[in-house]
């Protein structure tokens, strides 16, 4: 008997687990450590675009200051104050904000989905889609308004099918569907360019202001639109969420996840070109927003968790402040689209040559 609880006993002993304890401690650190830097950016990014959007409230023709604009937001009326804010900045800065959480929302879905940072909306040609319809409305039509949006919407979704379908090969690819977007591309911006040609100088300066993508045509009656459609499909993007997280691991993987790779695939496509299609038709493209928004959010969250959340932010911060600078900050006002492509031509021939030089594909 005394032997027998003597080896119970050294065996005891001798079986600490001490090594796993320590192992799922540091695992568990570390994963506390990048969800309190998730949760810190996201919440740097909420306040500083309310900060910008405050500031493009109280910042006009004249400055009004903070309490005015909020005394004015309020209800109260403010004079000289309520009139340019509730009228005239609101829907600017409301438009230029839902706008930037479609394009980077949506650009950030292209680009994780298929694992390419080229596979953004403004570059594979959906964009173009949109502004290729837009234009034929606008200077052989003469359409404006509501009936132009909701064109430039069916335009959008009607060439990302097409792409979609031109790329189809035993499923969708990233390298062959950026090909075959920067094609169809190609081939849309010969149609906008024969319509300019083809059309009076009024249809063609209308065309132009809706081609480099502004914010001076927004108004209270586009507001509605975009913000209802925005409430319907940023949802529905951020169910599809966990889909998209598998996808970025490969289609293997994310079969193995329980997940359906081109059903998944699919219904991501769709809610994230309907994005960026209303978008477009609200302010036109505005070039790089969607192309930039992904690639920053992921350095700042350096990869963790979905990436949705944070490319809608920096897509907003993006827009508002280049509508900021374009309008108040430089010598000469420039519709946004100037702005911020100037800030996106540079990182796009740098992603090229970096990607040249490492060898890899598109």
């Amino acid at each position: 008997m005394s032997v027998l609880t003597d080896k119970t006993d050294r065996t005891e002993r001798t079986d600490p687990p001490v090594a796993p304890a320590v192992g799922g401690g540091l695992v568990a650190a570390g994963r506390r450590a990048r969800t309190r830097r998730r949760r810190t950016v996201i919440a740097a990014l909420v306040l500083t675009v309310a900060g910008v959007l405050l500031l493009s409230l109280c910042l006009g023709e004249r400055w009004d200051s903070p309490v005015e604009v909020v005394r004015a937001l309020l209800g109260e009326q403010v004079p000289g104050v309520s009139f340019n804010v509730t009228v005239l900045r609101l829907p600017r800065v409301l438009t230029g904000l839902l706008a930037g959480l479609a394009f980077g929302m949506g650009g950030v879905v292209f680009q994780t989905m298929l694992r390419n940072p080229l596979a953004s909306p403004d570059i594979i040609g959906i964009s173009a889609g949109s502004s290729a319809v837009a234009v034929v409305a606008i200077t052989m039509f003469g359409l404006s308004g509501a009936t132009l949006s909701l064109l430039a919407v069916v335009g959008g979704l009607v060439v990302a099918g097409a792409i979609y379908l031109l790329s189809w090969q035993r499923g969708v690819h990233g390298a062959r569907l950026v090909l075959t977007g920067i094609a169809v591309g190609a081939m849309l911006d010969s149609v906008i360019s024969y319509a300019m040609t083809r059309t009076q100088i009024y249809y063609a300066n209308e065309a132009l202001r809706w081609l480099t993508g502004s914010l001076n045509s927004a108004f209270w009656d586009g507001v509605g639109p975009l913000a209802a459609a925005t409430a319907v499909l940023v949802p529905v993007l951020l169910v599809l969420s966990r889909r998209l997280e598998a996808l970025q691991l490969g289609d293997d993987t994310a079969a193995g996840l329980g997940v359906r790779p081109d059903r998944a695939r699919l219904a991501l496509l769709v809610v994230a070109v309907a994005l960026v299609a209303v978008a477009t038709a609200a302010t036109g493209p505005i070039a790089f927003v969607a192309f930039l928004s992904g690639p920053i959010a992921y350095r700042l969250v350096r990869g963790t968790g979905s990436p949705l959340v944070p490319a809608a932010l920096v897509g907003a911060l993006l827009v508002l402040l280049g509508d900021l600078i374009g309008q108040h900050l430089l010598p000469t006002r420039f519709p946004v689209g100037v702005v911020t492509g100037v800030l996106g031509a540079p990182y796009l021939i740098w992603l090229l040559a970096r990607t040249n030089r490492t060898g890899g594909s598109l």
